[in-house]
């Protein structure tokens, strides 16, 4: 895919919802954790998460905002053509979370519906696929749900976030410009090995393991490896953004603001001070929102940005990067678009 324009399509409003429960990485852990969790705290730049009861999912989240922007946007559900969940954590393996919405949220039986397996890269892939439908003129409406239950409570890093998205066909719509890129070699970087048909789960996945420094590790946890994130996060961000730029034929001071995937202080930190960008033009969540996976993007848009892309035309490039390996950056011209405050749950 690449670099690529689309056409007459708007960006109608975003909701985010967030579970009520707010967990601290300093305070809600055991006390001789405590000093190593600050040295932690200070490098990732996380403080407080929020975190979903078990009996909670992602999509009771999703259809929380999607009723609200529904609401907003004052949309009969019968104009909804199609939906589009982006997740990673799914009501079950099959069948679709987005066809269970669909009759859920008591849309229409011809509403297009069905899932995609993206993590942090997803909230652009996801505004180009459905863009996609809208601007072939398959589609007049369409929702876009982004957003994963990934938070535990000791694991310091991952936050639960759902956001929905509504796009419509606008011909006067001015044209959102896409950089996407996928690179599966790294695939092994951030993983979750068991449970698929490669390696089910089997009697040895229930045992776990003591690590060298006491620490008890289960099979099927996410693999993350940090340097290698951090390598690919810092060497492949910034130039895409650029390179997206100069496909564009503008310069940074032109856009308005640069939101990027709340992965932690560091890269973030990084992938800022390479591009040359001042601190007010990117903004962040992650002391109070953590690492929210692919509903970063719109969770730091609503906690952030909400009043002043609600207020006047501001011209955002979005860049999401992460598992997979996956990367992609949109540049969208956003006006008069509903914005509601946060929604808990």
């Amino acid at each position: 895919m690449g670099l690529s324009t689309l056409h007459s399509v708007r960006f109608a409003g975003m909701v985010t919802c967030v579970p009520k429960r707010t967990v601290s990485n300093l305070d809600d852990c055991p006390p001789e954790m405590r000093q190593e969790r600050m040295r932690l705290v200070r490098n990732i730049g996380i403080t407080n998460r929020r975190l979903c009861p078990p009996w909670q999912c992602f999509s009771d989240l999703a259809v929380e905002a999607t009723e609200k922007l529904l609401e907003e946007l004052q949309w009969q559900r019968e104009e909804v053509d199609a939906l589009i969940v982006v997740t990673q954590s799914p009501d079950y393996l099959i069948p679709s979370t987005a066809i269970i919405l669909q009759d859920r949220m008591k849309l229409s039986h011809a509403t297009i519906a069905f899932d995609v397996n993206l993590g942090c890269s997803g909230y652009p892939f996801g505004i180009h696929l459905l863009g996609s439908m809208i601007a072939a003129g398959a589609i007049k409406k369409a929702l876009l749900l982004v957003g994963d239950k990934s938070a535990s409570l000791m694991d310091p890093l991952f936050s639960d976030a759902a956001t929905a998205t509504a796009l419509e066909f606008d011909p006067q719509a001015p044209p959102m410009h896409f950089d996407l890129n996928s690179d599966g070699g790294g695939y092994k970087a951030i993983m979750k090995p068991v449970g698929g048909h490669r390696e089910p789960y089997g009697p040895q996945h229930t045992m776990p393991t003591r690590n060298a420094d006491g620490g008890v590790t289960w099979p099927d946890e996410l693999i993350l490896d940090g340097p290698a994130v951090l390598s690919f996060s810092t060497q492949r961000v910034p130039p895409t953004v650029n390179r997206l730029l100069e496909y564009v034929g503008i310069a940074k001071e032109s856009v308005d603001y640069f939101v990027f995937h709340q992965a932690n202080k560091m890269i973030n930190e990084t992938i800022r001070k390479k591009l040359g960008l001042a601190v007010e033009k990117v903004p962040s969540t992650l002391h109070d929102f953590g690492n929210t996976s692919g509903a970063s993007l719109p969770v730091t848009m609503t906690v952030c940005l909400r009043e002043a892309l609600a207020a006047e035309a501001k011209k955002v490039l979005l860049c999401g990067f992460g598992i997979g390996l996956s990367w992609g950056a949109c540049i969208i011209d956003i006006a008069n678009a509903k914005f509601p405050a946060l929604l808990e749950s």
